[in-house]
């Protein structure tokens, strides 16, 4: 099936200067001064908040106390990757350490009404040649994800390595053993050659930090912790049953708000809407997948699609280079691609061809708005719907039912944008633009800590390593690392994130090559007989003045984006900031570390024997 270009407005028809000072109108009536840490509350306020799993009791046990060889902090993909490739390499005295009750990370605690992955299930599910398991549609629902990691817990033999509804309180390094001393909430002492941080980008819920929140008396839980029994239905069958006679408000319009609001504005008696920066949603064509595509496929073709998206998403296409996932998420490489075709491939300077990808932006920004003004009814709703911003300033989005839920009596808009958030929460409700809204009922569609300080996401009281250095003060003004796995101070310590390193349109991706050049350090760590392993202070001064020279200067673009988690609300280079990346490209950084493995010398690692 060939996947056309998307019927976007001519250039000539796009007032470009006057939609680039509406974008920055727009920008700087949301942006607050303090980032993200003034908007929501502290991390240690959500953690006692969502300690309660409400999907799974808690089994009680004996406290353990036990030597390993590996520790991995966490049991979503990140944890599930890292498990996978020391498996893998011949490292089986492991576990995983996670709080939820079962693998599945993000999947496992999400289970809102309409819960899907929000890009390519081909590209995003990862091992999919290794377990012969194909996605039942293009965007699979969570349901089928959750179960997927599961599965892969199970297959690869590390399904009852985990210790599941724990929580690390502290890890410190102690010089005399060589190892991780590793304490839990449940007691548990356990003792590590080496530690991996997978603890996700999703991890930790937060609620905006809004004046009376704590003296609302309805009924009040974040997405992420869906409460079922109150709104009636299941997150396989969400029939919201027990709304019918209830007034609810959620809070957000992101990447879970548009794909929960379409059932709440169903079974609701009242739906206020409260939005403070709109999501760009493109119509979400979500087929089953078709039997005789899976049964053409030839081995290595996830490896091969998911170069393709990346080339889409995050680089240019190919000349001649089809748009294998085609959707929202490749459509301004799709266009452009087909523009430069037309003009037979035309060599450009790097600046010319940044400034043709940023009309194309603009052309397809612009679809979107329209797209709004032809499903929404209320020509003021739909302008507080637009999206006023560069593609990519926040996570692009798609949803068949979203928009048309605003042509329904039961369901309100509530822009909070001049005012940056709702100014109050009461007993019996919340209060806008100086009216008070009476509500049974508030859901907090308002995302995690993922561009925040590290203290906020881990929620771990103490990380201490050599001489019991902190490492968030270690890296308080950003990461300090080398290949963005390790770092110098804090000896068999290894991390998964956005951490300085490659990045990957499929997130899934990224993280699972970090867990196999981990892996790769682990195992041969062991096989040596190497007690430690950490980056000199030399070699990590290296890589990282090397990752800065390198890194492309996105400064202006974080200047013209709205606030969002991607820049930590609204930063210009944020420490922590998701736009950072190896500025030579994902396939140079790869090939930099297979190098770097090839050479087996360890290069860079002061080894302890």
């Amino acid at each position: 099936m060939t996947c056309k270009t998307s019927d976007v407005p001519k250039p000539t028809e796009i007032d470009i200067p006057a939609l680039k000072r509406k974008y920055q109108q727009e920008r700087d009536k949301r942006l607050k001064a303090k980032g993200s840490e003034a908007i929501f509350r502290p991390a240690v306020e959500n953690q006692q908040r969502y300690a309660i799993d409400p999907h799974q009791a808690r089994i009680d046990r004996k406290p353990i106390t036990e030597e390993l060889d590996v520790v991995v902090l966490g049991a979503g993909f990140s944890g599930i990757l890292a498990s996978y490739h020391l498996m893998q390499a011949g490292v089986q005295n492991i576990r995983n350490i996670d709080q939820a009750g079962d693998f599945g990370g993000v999947w496992y605690w999400n289970r809102y009404p309409g819960i899907q992955c929000d890009n390519d299930a081909y590209c995003y599910l990862p091992l999919l040649e290794e377990t012969g398991f194909i996605p039942s549609k293009k965007f699979s629902d969570g349901a089928e994800i959750y179960q997927y990691c599961r599965s892969l817990a199970a297959q690869f033999g590390f399904r009852d390595k985990a210790l599941f509804h724990t929580l690390i309180t502290a890890l410190r390094w102690d010089k005399a053993s060589n190892r991780w001393q590793i304490k839990t909430n449940r007691g548990d002492t356990l003792r590590a050659k080496f530690v991996i941080m997978a603890c996700g980008v999703l991890n930790m819920p937060k609620l905006p930090s809004i004046p009376g929140i704590d003296e609302y008396r309805g009924e009040m839980f974040h997405t992420a912790r869906w409460n079922y029994n109150y709104t009636g239905g299941s997150y396989t069958q969400p029939a919201l049953n027990k709304l019918t006679d209830k007034r609810v408000a959620i809070v957000g319009t992101g990447a879970t708000a548009i794909q929960a609001i379409p059932a709440l504005a169903k079974y609701a008696k009242q739906l206020y809407v409260v939005q403070r920066t709109p999501s760009s949603v493109d119509e979400r064509p979500n087929p089953p997948t078709d039997s005789a595509w899976m049964q053409g496929l030839e081995p290595g073709w996830q490896a091969a699609r998911k170069a393709n998206f990346q080339r889409a998403a995050m680089e240019a296409f190919l000349p001649g280079e089809p748009d294998l996932v085609c959707d929202i998420w490749t459509e301004v490489s799709r266009n452009l691609a087909s523009e430069l075709a037309d003009e037979g491939w035309p060599a450009l300077a790097i600046e010319e061809f940044v400034a043709r990808r940023e009309i194309v932006d603009f052309q397809v920004m612009e679809r979107l708005r329209r797209r709004v003004d032809a499903l929404v009814n209320d020509p003021e709703t739909a302008e507080a719907l637009k999206p006023y911003y560069r593609f990519l300033c926040k996570r692009p989005l798609s949803n068949n039912d979203y928009y048309t839920c605003f042509n329904q009596a039961n369901v309100e808009l509530i822009d909070v944008s001049a005012s940056q958030g709702l100014e109050q929460v009461t007993e019996a409700g919340f209060v806008s633009n100086g009216h008070e809204y009476p509500v049974d009922c508030m859901i907090f569609a308002s995302g995690f800590e993922v561009s925040s300080e590290l203290e906020r996401r881990w929620g771990i009281d103490v990380i201490a390593g050599r001489d019991g250095k902190s490492l968030y003060d270690h890296w308080r003004g950003g990461p300090l690392t080398l290949h963005g796995t390790m770092t110098h101070g804090f000896p068999n310590q290894f991390f998964i994130g956005y951490i300085q390193g490659g990045l990957n349109a499929t997130t899934t991706e990224q993280f699972g090559r970090q867990a196999y050049h981990i892996s790769y350090i682990v195992a041969e760590a062991l096989q040596r007989g190497l007690k430690t392993v950490e980056p000199s202070l030399e070699a990590q001064i290296k890589y990282v003045r090397h990752f800065e020279d390198v890194e492309v200067d996105t400064s202006q673009f974080q200047r013209e984006c709205t606030p969002s988690y991607f820049t930590n609300e609204g930063q210009v280079k944020a420490p922590w900031s998701l736009l950072r990346g190896y500025g030579l490209g994902w396939t140079a950084f790869e090939q930099k570390l297979e190098d770097w493995r090839n050479k087996g010398d360890l290069d860079g690692l002061i080894v302890g024997k």
